[in-house]
């Protein structure tokens, strides 16, 4: 299997969107993750031909054998424990973002013929973000300065990827949105996405893209380079509070989303750590800016069809509901405090801790 693409995490959003994408342009895919139920479920529904197979990625023997078996040409990794879920286990999320990528990386060095690796990032790794005093656009060149748990994480496994022997490269990724319809939201992705400055500004990119780019990265000539991944500049920038407002008018659902808190443009620190990116050299050598914003909404609500009509009835008591998951229900005050609200739920959200 010595052209074989080994995909980690490859049951998440982006995972399952990147098999998907690599199996339909022909190549040879391994598919890897935890062996439970919701992923032998989903497992159902790969395409033809993707091969799957079970791995605990925090256990070097088990990876060690992984790459053993597959020998892929390269690795996309993806595999870590995201916000805000990183916040409540903080020594499990650190044990699968990081310890687990240098375990990867130890398997892949040793292996006769080392695969590309591909690191999976995040713009996290530059921490929280004022747009009222941040200059310019997020670049490759700008240091690392994460300010949080997951962007510590982040750019700790970056660091071990980059202090190898391999041949590399890291997408850091922009704000991930998808068109498929889901009404199994859990509340914790409720309470943290209220908890956001509505003004804090924010790349968004359609995973189908980003699944483009993941494969293109395993071949295109930019080995050693960080590469930023965000839909085009024209229709992707917006800020946080435009984002769900318009994804829920699409679905019919208008009026929905509940009205959030702005920032504090004279605290640097109460932000979090999304803005506006530079995809200029990510986009030259990876093409993958396939969808526009607008035709996500268009799609979405495609995809709604009829469903539209009674959603827009319903919009009033979803909206009930969304208020009740507030971050800032009955709490005083005018600016979003989103580290705050994350401590008060789960946790110090600070660069690193051990888990509680």
């Amino acid at each position: 299997m010595a052209d074989a693409v080994l995909v980690t995490g490859a049951f998440g959003l982006v995972g399952s969107a990147t098999v998907k994408r690599l199996a339909a342009d022909g190549r040879r895919v391994v598919a890897t993750d935890l062996d439970v139920p919701e992923n032998r479920k989903a497992a159902a529904d790969l395409p033809a031909g993707v091969e799957v197979r079970w791995a605990d990625l925090t256990d070097p023997l088990e990876v060690d054998a992984l790459l053993a078996a597959v020998t892929p040409a390269a690795i996309i990794h993806l595999a870590a424990i995201i916000a805000p879920f990183c916040y409540a286990r903080a020594k499990l999320a650190r044990k699968v973002s990081v310890d687990a990528t240098g375990n990867l990386v130890a398997a892949a060095t040793a292996q006769e013929q080392p695969p590309r690796f591909v690191q999976i990032s995040s713009v996290a790794v530059y921490g929280a973000r004022n747009p009222h005093t941040a200059k310019g656009l997020l670049s490759a060149d700008l240091p690392m300065h994460p300010t949080d748990l997951y962007g510590t994480h982040k750019a700790d496994a970056e660091k071990l990827v980059r202090a190898s022997n391999l041949d590399w490269v890291v997408l850091r990724l922009g704000g991930v949105l998808t068109v498929e319809l889901s009404f199994d939201i859990k509340p914790e992705f409720l309470f943290f996405e209220s908890a956001l400055p509505t003004d804090g500004r924010i790349q968004t990119v359609d995973v189908r893209d980003v699944a483009r780019a993941c494969a293109a990265a395993t071949t295109a000539d930019c080995v050693g380079e960080t590469l930023l991944i965000g839909g085009d500049d024209a229709t992707h920038r917006m800020t946080q509070g435009d984002i769900g407002s318009a994804v829920a008018g699409a679905m019919g659902l208008v009026g929905a989303i509940p009205i959030g808190r702005k920032g504090n443009p004279d605290s640097d620190a109460d932000w979090f750590a999304t803005d506006w990116m530079d995809t200029t050299r990510a986009q030259e050598v990876l093409k993958f800016q396939h969808h526009t914003f607008p035709d996500m909404l268009a799609e979405t609500a495609e995809l709604a069809g009829w469903k539209r009509y009674p959603f827009r009835a319903i919009a009033p008591l979803i909206g009930v509901f969304l208020r009740r998951q507030s971050a800032y229900r009955n709490t005083p005050g005018q600016y979003a405090d989103p580290w705050g609200a994350i401590r008060g739920k789960w946790g110090d959200p600070g660069p690193d801790r051990s888990e509680s």
